[in-house]
């Protein structure tokens, strides 16, 4: 029996656009620091300071498509 896999949706459209937005914020926010951070000559150990916001920013878009 070959059964599709089922789209079960978890949150609403307005908790789908909160997770959206929030994951283009911090999307945004990680290049904007990598920038300042560039820009500002220091050194390779504050760039671990990056992985927080494109970590949440992509976790976030992440559920915002699968609605989970």
């Amino acid at each position: 029996m070959n059964v599709g896999k089922a789209e079960l949706a978890n949150i609403g459209p307005k908790e789908t656009r909160k997770r959206l937005l929030m994951g283009i914020v911090m999307l945004a926010l990680g290049v904007v620091l990598a920038v300042v951070l560039a820009h500002a000559g220091v050194s390779r150990v504050w760039y671990a300071a990056l992985f927080p916001p494109f970590w949440i920013g992509t976790l976030a878009l992440s559920q915002a498509r699968k609605k989970t």
